[in-house]
């Protein structure tokens, strides 16, 4: 049996999320989930990889299907200093490092995580989720 191609990938992580596979969303994909490792991209840097493959995607549609692939639990964004999104392609809930000097995102080890207590939610809400974001910069020497 053939291994999937990375359009083959694309096309049915897609599906499997319930959108339609379009030739835009299909490019976008193949770049996030087209060799089956996890990463971390923003919109900008997404954009620029489309960019160098040649596929012919607006950064506003870059932005937009951003935006559904989130909607439809296929991508989970996290947003540092509240202006700055990162979108990861690993939705499980894992904490992360936040490389200040390089402005880069990284997975960090969630066996060694411990959270023992939460403070209770106010009055009329509940707790969606809890996003742990650990900056680090290097050491000068």
């Amino acid at each position: 049996m053939m291994k999937p191609d990375s359009q083959e990938i694309a096309t049915n992580w897609l599906v499997d999320a319930g959108l339609r596979p379009t030739r835009q969303r299909v490019a976008l994909a193949e770049l996030l989930v087209g060799d089956g490792n996890h990463r971390h991209v923003t919109a900008e840097s997404l954009f620029e990889s489309c960019k160098d493959t040649g596929s012919s995607v607006s950064l506003a549609t870059v932005y937009n299907t951003l935006r559904a692939f989130c909607e439809a639990g296929v991508l989970q964004e996290i947003t540092v200093d509240g202006s700055k999104s990162y979108f990861d392609t690993n939705t499980h809930d894992h904490p992360h490092f936040f490389w200040e000097d390089e402005s880069r995102l990284s997975d960090a080890p969630s066996e060694e995580l411990v959270i023992q207590r939460l403070p209770d939610a106010p009055v009329g809400a509940e707790i969606a989720s809890v996003d742990v974001v650990i900056r680090l910069r290097r050491k000068s020497s």
